[in-house]
C-alpha cells in the first residue's frame, strides 16, 4: 500500500489562493455583465443596474444588429482581412524565418540585423501612413493586411523553432533530389504544424482585433471592421435608443443592450477558435520525426 504525501497549506497559501480567486472573479464579472445585458429583454431592462442573469431572456438586440447592413459589412470585412491576412502572414513569416536560419545565404546577417533593429525601434504612425498613401492602399483592405504581415518578435521565435529542426532531414531530402523550395514545403512545413497552429491563432487574433489601422486607413464606413463598428456603437452613439427593425415590432431597444450584443458578437468567433488550436501548443514538435 502506498501513501501519497500531501502538502500542508500554510497561511501564505490561503492568502495567495484567496487573492487569485478574487482577481479571477473580478475578471469574469465584466464578461458576465456583458452577456447578461445583451440577452436582457428591452421591456425589463433598467439602466445602470447590474445583471448577473437576465430577468427575462430576449434575442432582440442580436436580431436587430444582425439585420443591419453596417454589421454585416463589418463582419465581411473582418472575415476577409483575418482569413487572407493570416494565410499570407504564415507563409511570409515562416519563409523569411527559414531563410534567416541559413548562414550561407548572402546578406543573411544584414537581414537578421534589420529584424532585430525593428524589434527595438519602430518607424511610427506617420511613416506607415505615408507608405500606404504612396502605395495607393488607403481605404483598401490591403492596407490592413500588408501593414501587419509579420513582426520581429514572430520572426525571431519562428527562427528559433526552425533552428531546432535536425539538419539531417533536410540533407536526406536533398540527396533524394528535393530543391530548397521542396525541402521547405515537404519537410520543414509538415514538421512545423504545431508552431504553425500557434501562430495562426496569434495572427488571426491580431487581424480580427484590428482597430487602430482600420481607423486611420479606412475612410469608407462600409469597409469598417468589427472593432471600429463596435467602437462607434459603444462610444460614438447616443443613448437615446435605436428603433428595432423587423416588421410590426415598433419597440425601442435600449442602446446599452445593442452595445453589449455587438461586443459579444465581436468576441465569440475567436472564443470558438481557441479550443481547436490550443491543443497544438503543447504537442512535441519532433515527435516521431527522428528515430534511432
Amino acid at each position: 500500500m502506498s501513501y501519497v504525501a500531501t502538502k500542508k497549506l500554510t497561511l501564505f497559501d490561503y492568502i495567495n489562493y484567496s487573492l487569485l480567486a478574487i482577481i479571477s472573479i473580478a475578471c469574469v464579472f465584466p464578461f458576465i455583465y456583458v452577456f447578461s445585458v445583451s440577452f436582457t429583454d428591452p421591456e425589463v431592462y433598467v439602466p445602470l443596474q447590474f445583471y448577473l442573469f437576465p430577468e427575462k431572456w430576449s434575442l432582440s438586440a442580436y436580431k436587430y444588429i444582425l439585420s443591419t447592413n453596417s454589421f454585416v459589412n463589418a463582419l465581411k470585412s473582418t472575415v476577409f482581412v483575418t482569413g487572407v491576412g493570416t494565410l499570407i502572414s504564415i507563409v511570409i513569416s515562416f519563409a523569411f524565418a527559414y531563410v534567416l536560419t541559413k548562414k550561407h545565404v548572402p546578406g543573411r546577417n544584414l537581414m537578421l540585423g534589420g529584424v532585430v533593429f525593428t524589434l527595438v525601434f519602430n518607424a511610427g504612425i506617420l511613416p506607415n501612413y505615408l507608405l500606404m498613401k504612396e502605395m495607393n492602399l488607403l481605404n483598401s483592405y490591403w492596407s490592413l493586411i500588408l501593414s501587419g504581415l509579420t513582426n520581429a518578435w514572430s520572426l525571431i521565435v519562428i527562427k528559433g523553432f526552425l533552428d531546432s529542426l535536425p539538419p539531417e532531414l533536410e540533407d536526406a531530402a536533398r540527396i533524394d533530389g528535393c530543391s530548397d523550395i521542396g525541402v521547405f514545403w515537404r519537410i520543414v512545413i509538415p514538421l512545423s504544424m504545431p508552431a504553425i497552429a500557434a501562430f495562426i491563432l496569434f495572427f488571426a487574433v491580431s487581424y480580427w482585433n484590428t482597430y487602430f489601422n482600420a481607423l486611420i486607413y479606412l475612410s469608407d464606413a462600409k469597409k469598417w471592421t468589427l472593432q471600429v463598428l463596435v467602437k462607434s456603437l459603444v462610444i460614438d452613439s447616443d443613448s437615446n435608443g435605436v428603433g428595432a427593425s423587423g416588421g410590426s415590432d415598433d419597440r425601442v431597444l435600449p442602446q446599452e443592450t445593442i452595445r453589449m450584443a455587438s461586443i459579444v458578437l465581436a468576441m465569440v468567433p475567436i472564443l470558438i477558435v481557441y479550443p481547436f488550436l490550443q491543443k497544438h501548443f503543447a504537442k512535441g514538435v519532433m515527435l516521431g520525426s527522428v528515430k534511432g
